[in-house]
């Protein structure tokens, strides 16, 4: 076993989980394995965080760990263009004893939405959205978040292609772009953790 196993396995998925990976292999949409997924809650948790933003609800995998994280009396706000994740992430949210209180399912793109929240009102922003929209929504995220509000982007790294210099398509460059942005952001408190194919987080200062 490699330690790359090791680490994935260290926290098992339980049934909810198990049953939230089903729908979205049905769907074809990859969501975040269970060490990505692990660190998620903790960030939550950590932050004891009352006010969530998910962009790319998928089948709901990413907002099951976010909300085990969060307060008891935290919100969830997760943004999606397909109303198909978000009937599935309702069904996953709610059969995993989550009331329909804790979640706001917007169906939209999200750099439309994001302008329409409320600055400064999150403690956390997760994004595993469409690669190339990354910069555009880290520049929006940040104004989401609170003083000590964490960003948090996923599979960053896309197995290899941001690291190898001969790779240019538009979806590196825009890993790339912003990777450099966060490090180079004096708002920012940086990390780049190599779980989830790549959680680049930062929390504000």
């Amino acid at each position: 076993m490699t330690d790359v196993d090791f680490v994935e396995g260290y926290l098992p998925d339980d049934e909810a989980l198990v049953a939230a990976r089903v729908r979205a292999a049905d769907f074809g949409c990859v969501p975040l394995g269970p060490a990505a997924g692990a660190a998620l809650r903790f960030m939550a948790a950590t932050l004891q965080a009352r006010a969530v933003v998910e962009i790319g609800t998928g089948a709901g995998v990413s907002g099951l760990y976010l909300l085990r994280g969060m307060a008891r009396d935290g919100v969830l706000t997760s943004i999606d263009l397909e109303p198909e994740y978000h009937r599935s992430a309702r069904k996953v949210f709610t059969e995993a004893g989550f009331p329909p209180g804790r979640t706001r399912l917007i169906m939209g793109k999200a750099l439309d939405v994001l302008p329409r929240l409320t600055p400064g009102g999150y403690d956390l922003v997760f994004v595993d959205s469409a690669r190339v929209e990354y910069p555009s929504c880290y520049e929006q995220a940040v104004s989401l978040l609170r003083p000590g509000g964490v960003l948090a982007f996923h599979n960053v790294l896309a197995g290899g292609r941001v690291a190898d210099p001969s790779r240019r398509d538009p979806e590196t460059l825009a890993l790339r772009e912003v990777a450099r942005a966060i490090r180079e952001d004096e708002r920012l408190v940086p990390a780049l953790l190599p779980v989830g194919g790549g959680l680049l987080v930062a929390a504000v200062a």
